[in-house]
């Protein structure tokens, strides 16, 4: 299958995950305070740090995410299929809470100057993760299919690394322009 083809099974996943955030009631569920919580003390942690280093934190957990999922989607694609749905489905719970606590425009503002660029980003690397993981399973399966292994591996590879490059921007502007925007 085509990389084109493996962005949109990551963007239909990741919209699934968008999905079920959305239609979840939110009053329901202790898990979504539990998350905001647990994002507001990681976000305390982060920006107690020097602009820096916040920023270099911010891009390690990232691409320490991406190349967690790459490394282990041999294994039935699981971890990027969950990582695509879960992240979507807490992107829309928490968005949803956001909403109904401060505005739509403070979520817009919070997510849009990075976000659109490390969506980006996620999306790229797990459709590699995918890629890559299908082919292992598929080299498992049908044992003749074992010379494409390398080509797929170099093929994904590359697009890991962009996913990774695009996350570099990213931190930055999380870093320093979306707390301004948020004030």
């Amino acid at each position: 299958m085509s990389y084109k083809r493996w962005i949109l099974v990551a963007i239909g996943l990741f919209g699934i995950g968008l999905a079920l955030g959305s239609i979840i009631p939110t009053g329901s569920t202790g898990l979504v305070s539990k998350e905001i919580a647990a994002f507001k003390e990681l976000g305390d942690i982060l920006f107690a740090l020097p602009p820096p280093l916040t920023a270099i934190a911010i891009f390690a957990k990232n691409v320490l995410a991406l190349l967690l999922s790459f490394a282990l989607s041999p294994i039935f694609c699981l971890v990027p299929i969950l990582a695509l749905i879960a992240n979507g489905w807490l992107l829309a719970l928490v968005s949803t809470v956001i909403i109904q606590e401060k505005s739509l425009g403070f979520v817009l503002a919070g997510l849009l100057p990075h976000g659109v660029i490390e969506l980006l980003a996620f999306i790229l690397g797990e459709a590699a993760a995918l890629s890559f993981g299908a082919m292992v399973i598929l080299v498992l399966i049908k044992k003749r299919e074992r010379s494409q292994l390398l080509p797929s591996l170099k093929q994904n590879l590359r697009y890991l690394m962009i996913a990774f490059a695009l996350l570099l921007p990213a931190a930055i502007i999380e870093t320093f322009i979306t707390p301004l925007l948020l004030t």
